[in-house]
């Protein structure tokens, strides 16, 4: 994934705090292929998977094999989408190259949990998740695939998920062809998800909030729960039913999973036959949340 086009201040908070995240981010992602998918010759796609099978035939150091793979892709990727990928994200996939190789030489190549695939997966796709997320998280990119994934999407207009899906796929097959272990591809499916999973809760955070979508007759009164003991604001939105075309009030709001608990008891004992829609709220921004400005800040 591209970075964004930041321009910290040298040597200021949000400097440090920028390549901080840069260096720890890159040396998790490098521990979760060094200690967990290298070891068990999982190949979830990617360079680094690339770089696994290519070192099982080679012995070529991981690190600097996904290096080797990742600078012209990266000038090439320079060269169609432009200079979207800056200096944070060179040094991203640097580092995590050098930790990588750094954390194989110390450890031998031994795996924490060798000889247990499935748990090696689990901890593999947390750690490499993590590690993507904090570099995410400092508008910054780990190359490999997904750059070729957005070339492809640039030249065909395919989106950028769909080309990725093909490459990664590619990558998985030849791994499992290179191995000749079939149940390798279900392990790094397994892996490929635990990744998506984990960047979306560091780039998003986790939020027990939930947002509501309520339509009841006894809307006045639900309005008072809301605002006098949740403490909690919200939005009248007027509707008209589809089937009678009557005149609806539709209360939008969001609280949290306590207060989500209390308004339900609530709703059930002035009107069971209200209509509730609640849906999880990944991040809210705005009065009685975090502003817009703390968010920009965490980032």
């Amino acid at each position: 994934m591209a970075a964004f086009i930041t321009k910290e201040k040298l040597f200021s908070s949000r400097w440090f705090q920028a390549y901080g995240m840069i260096v720890l981010g890159s040396l998790i992602l490098a521990t979760g292929y060094a200690l967990f998918i290298a070891p068990q010759e999982i190949v979830p796609g990617g360079v680094y998977g690339l770089a696994i099978v290519i070192h099982s035939f080679t012995n070529f150091p991981i690190g600097m094999t996904a290096l080797a793979l990742n600078i012209p892709i990266v000038i090439i990727g320079m060269r169609v989408l432009g200079p979207r990928f800056g200096w944070k994200t060179v040094i991203g996939f640097v580092l995590t190259s050098v930790f990588t190789d750094i954390i194989w030489y110390l450890t031998g190549g031994a795996g924490i949990a060798e000889g247990d695939t499935l748990l090696s997966t689990i901890f593999g796709g947390l750690f490499i998740g993590t590690g993507v997320g904090l570099v995410f998280k400092a508008r910054a990119s780990t190359g490999g695939t997904d750059v070729i994934a957005k070339v492809i999407s640039y030249k065909t207009r395919i989106p950028v998920s769909q080309a990725i899906m093909p490459v990664d796929g590619v990558v998985v097959l030849l791994g499992a062809i290179s191995f000749g272990n079939w149940t390798m591809p279900l392990y790094a499916i397994i892996a490929i998800f635990i990744i998506g999973k984990v960047i979306d809760v560091v780039l998003q955070g986790i939020s027990y909030e939930k947002t509501l979508f309520i339509i009841s007759d006894y809307h006045q009164q639900i309005r008072d729960k809301i605002l006098i003991d949740l403490n909690r604001g919200g939005t009248i939105i007027q509707g008209k039913g589809m089937f009678n075309q009557n005149e609806k009030q539709i209360i939008f709001t969001v609280v949290s999973r306590r207060e989500l608990a209390i308004l339900e008891e609530h709703i059930l004992k002035i009107d069971p036959n209200a209509f509730m829609s609640v849906m999880n709220a990944n991040e809210i921004i705005g009065h009685g949340f975090k502003t817009l400005n703390d968010k920009l800040s965490n980032d």
